[in-house]
């Protein structure tokens, strides 16, 4: 829900991206090379890396060659010593799966949390497909609206940058039916990303994130709120402005804060504790934080993660 009242924005750290000021670039591919190719670049390792090569060609055997890899039909008909050398393929399919309700756009200190959100998904779509592996998209609100399978050339990149641009946020949110949706035309092992607030009931959430985990996908949630959502700031009576069906309402905030806050949290804690039992990582992203900030610090995290097992 909004307030009809404007909140300042607060001023940012020295050398971050200001989320407003992305909000203001017309370009989403310009956004996405600001967020990457200045802040996260490199960070990225995939999780399936080495598990599908490709036979590119023959080499002379040299000491200390891993002997796995002689070609032993060739010595036996050359009586020489040859090394197959192997190519790796692409082989992280990541399925960026963007929530374009009506939720998302809501937004109090300068940027909307779609605008929030898209940049996200066009920034880790830029970085999947700059370390060559291929990345796809879906768009949702109570149904799936597009759907972009995995590819890694600059030409779908840029589609994929265009979908995204002219995607307007509207309609109610059914995330759980959606990713059930999603985990049954998925055929082939990935990375999905789902990038959404959440608005909804936290157990139709896990439902539709277990059926994907089922399916044996990596998956990661990254839950995007306007800091209104998270630190219920008003004061005074307000007019508060339904979405998703919501008709407006006047209220005391301080009679509902409290309440609301508490409800916020069994939230967190469900969601939080579900993921956890499923191996699913979930990040809550504030639209106040620097964008290159949110994601340098996950994807920091997620590497360090990876290199430890």
């Amino acid at each position: 829900m909004s307030e009809k009242a404007s909140d300042k924005t607060e001023p940012h750290e020295k050398g971050t991206i200001d989320p407003s000021i992305i909000g203001r670039i017309a370009k989403l591919e310009l956004r996405a090379r600001l967020v990457v190719e200045g802040y996260v670049s490199g960070l990225h390792r995939s999780p399936y890396r080495g598990f599908s090569v490709e036979f590119a060609e023959h080499r002379e055997y040299a000491p200390g060659d891993d002997l796995r890899y002689l070609d032993w039909k060739v010595f036996g008909k050359s009586d020489r010593y040859y090394v197959k050398r192997y190519e790796e393929e692409t082989n992280l399919l990541c399925h960026l799966v963007l929530d374009i309700s009506e939720s998302m756009d809501f937004g109090t200190e300068g940027v909307r949390k779609f605008d929030y959100a898209a940049t996200i998904a066009a920034s880790l779509a830029h970085l999947v497909v700059e370390q060559s592996d291929a990345a796809g998209l879906v768009l949702f609100d109570d149904e799936v609206r597009a759907v972009l399978p995995p590819g890694n050339s600059a030409a779908h990149l840029r589609h994929i940058f265009d979908v995204i641009e002219k995607a307007k946020p509207k309609g109610k949110t059914e995330l759980g039916t959606v990713l059930v949706r999603v985990s049954e035309q998925l055929r082939k092992r990935g990375l999905v990303v789902v990038i959404s607030d959440l608005v909804g009931d936290v157990e139709e959430v896990l439902r539709g994130l277990r059926q994907l985990r089922s399916r044996k996908h990596d998956v990661i949630v990254l839950q995007v709120l306007d800091p209104a959502e998270i630190e219920f700031p008003f004061e005074q009576m307000t007019m508060f402005e339904g979405l998703e069906g919501i008709p407006e309402f006047l209220a005391d905030p301080k009679s509902l804060r409290a309440s609301y806050l508490a409800r916020l949290e069994t939230f967190r804690s469900r969601l939080r504790a579900g993921c956890l039992a499923e191996r699913i990582d979930v990040v809550e992203m504030s639209t106040r934080t620097p964008l290159d900030v949110a994601l340098t610090s996950y994807l920091s995290r997620r590497a360090a993660t990876e290199r430890a097992r």
